[in-house]
């Protein structure tokens, strides 16, 4: 009876220290049930990282990390135990990339499989190629750099422009500036002054532009009724007219052309303009010397003695 009792203190001494065993295997992530995986990483660098930050494959969750120590053959690299809980196969060749997990901060490992390379699978207690996918701190502190001295040099380009501003705006071209200014705030006001009187002639005549309007109408309306009046017969034979009329003054031009007629022969002979013209002279003449001597022509007697006769002096 009493070799009963002690083994039931040992078999709940094992008991207990089993339990004791699987918590604290449990409290640090490793689940004793499962059927885990265990790979190591080398880092230069770990910011971030700590023990339980998520492994995943493709976005999946596929494990944990379990312990993060530096390597004690090389102390510029750190060694991270992650454990696999997922029964996913990935090649041997495969990075593990250390990567942030939001802006907030947090960090997490991706497995990124390298099924081209190498075919060979990963196994348990294999080493793995850890690379660092750079943060958005460290892409910022990358790029800060260069934009600060990008902005210097835009800083001193502006400062050279300010002062040739400065230069070239003396205070004689700030008053023509200024003179140019009051100029376009004159012009503005006087065509907003002749807009306001357009308008207010527009609006004093709409009555007699509405007459116009309307008398400009029935003009149209009477002339489209004249032309639709005139039929193609009347048109037709006012045009054959026309075309005699301009006819018979070809003709007629041509025959003065010619000299056909006396018509054409007074136009073109310039001997019966010379012949006239000297007639015209003597008539003159003999007019004007009849008014000063009349007694050469007129012979009046007022007792019938008759006058001598007049003797032409040469």
């Amino acid at each position: 009876m009493k070799y009963s009792k002690e083994i039931k203190v040992g078999f709940l001494a094992i008991v207990g220290v089993m339990m004791s065993v699987f918590s604290y295997n449990y409290l640090k992530g490793i689940n004793l049930f499962e059927k885990n995986r265990k790979f190591t990483i080398k880092y230069e660098k770990v910011d971030g990282l700590s023990v339980s930050n998520p492994v995943t494959l493709n976005g999946f969750k596929i494990g944990k990390v379990q312990k993060i120590n530096f390597n004690s053959k090389n102390t510029r690299e750190l060694l991270v135990d992650i454990i696999i809980e997922n029964d996913v196969l990935f090649p041997k060749t495969s990075s593990a990339e250390l990567y942030e997990t939001g802006l907030i901060g947090g960090k997490a490992i991706a497995i990124i499989p390298d099924y081209k390379n190498d075919s060979t699978i990963a196994n348990n207690g294999d080493i793995l190629r850890g690379i660092i996918k750079p943060g958005l701190t460290e892409l910022v502190n990358q790029i800060l750099p260069q934009v600060q001295l990008q902005i210097e040099a835009v800083m001193k380009n502006a400062e050279i422009v300010l002062g040739n501003i400065n230069n070239l705006f003396d205070e004689e071209t700030k008053q023509e500036l200024k003179s140019s200014v009051q100029d376009v705030s004159n012009l503005t006001k006087s065509l907003s002054e002749t807009s306001e009187e357009i308008s207010s002639l527009i609006s004093n005549n709409s009555e007699n532009f509405s007459y116009a309007i309307s008398n400009f109408k029935d003009a149209s309306n009477n002339i489209k009724s004249i032309s639709d009046s005139i039929s193609s017969n009347d048109l037709k034979n006012i045009t054959s007219n026309l075309n005699d009329l301009v006819i018979n003054l070809n003709s007629i031009t041509t025959s003065l052309k010619n000299s056909e007629g006396t018509a054409g022969q007074l136009i073109n002979d310039n001997s019966i303009y010379v012949n006239l013209e000297n007639a015209t002279k003597e008539l003159n003449i003999l007019i004007e010397d009849i008014k000063l001597n009349p007694e050469r022509y007129i012979n009046i007697s007022v007792f019938g003695k008759r006058n001598k006769a007049f003797k032409k002096n040469n």
